[in-house]
């Protein structure tokens, strides 16, 4: 039996299993709003491994489910209080990437080694190097972590990477410059590429 994550809608419907066309996330958000069953279930198909990278790597592992399903949540709830000044997927970024920040900031006693088994695996060719960014990697703050991970790892201009935080672009740059210094002063200098 395939896991339902919102009513009527299962993780193998597609958007033509639920009856809906290929739309815009906006009009799949306005159509929720306006009552429409499936709107935020294809919404959620689609982004769902996307939001789910990143809550991984800020949470890691279990933690990032919850992060995904709460920030979902959130989302699901709130959809009418979108004003639409962002793209649809930057406010569903800055949902989970909050969710998964404050889960990880009320977990704080969450031993690194625990949160080292639950991250998944970055792509390096060497193993050891692998282990010692992933170390390092979980030793920065939850918001450094986020830093770097949306402006480096994952692309976005700073400028989008704050609002998704909702931090100005002055500290989101800073956050990003203190996480690389940091992570450069921890690696050893033959793990670094």
């Amino acid at each position: 039996m395939p896991d339902v994550i919102w009513p009527n809608v299962m993780l193998n419907d597609s958007p033509a299993a639920t009856g809906l066309p290929e739309m815009s996330d906006a009009d799949l958000l306005r159509m929720h709003t306006e009552g429409n069953k499936d709107a935020f279930g294809v919404l959620y198909q689609r982004h769902r491994q996307r939001l789910l990278a990143v809550a991984t790597r800020i949470a890691g592992g279990q933690d990032a489910d919850d992060a995904v399903q709460n920030g979902m949540l959130q989302a699901y709830r709130c959809a009418r209080n979108f004003r639409g000044e962002s793209a649809v997927t930057t406010w569903l970024h800055r949902i989970v990437v909050n969710a998964a920040l404050d889960i990880t900031r009320r977990r704080p006693q969450l031993a690194i080694q625990d949160r080292e088994r639950s991250c998944a695996v970055w792509p390096s060719a060497e193993a050891d190097t692998r282990m010692d960014v992933r170390k390092q990697w979980l030793r920065l703050s939850p918001d450094h972590r986020a830093a770097l991970l949306l402006v480096d790892m994952m692309g976005y201009p700073v400028a989008e990477a704050a609002q998704i935080i909702g931090v100005s672009e002055g500290a989101m740059k800073s956050r990003a410059c203190r996480a690389r210094a940091a992570l450069a002063d921890r690696i050893p200098a033959g793990a670094r590429c």
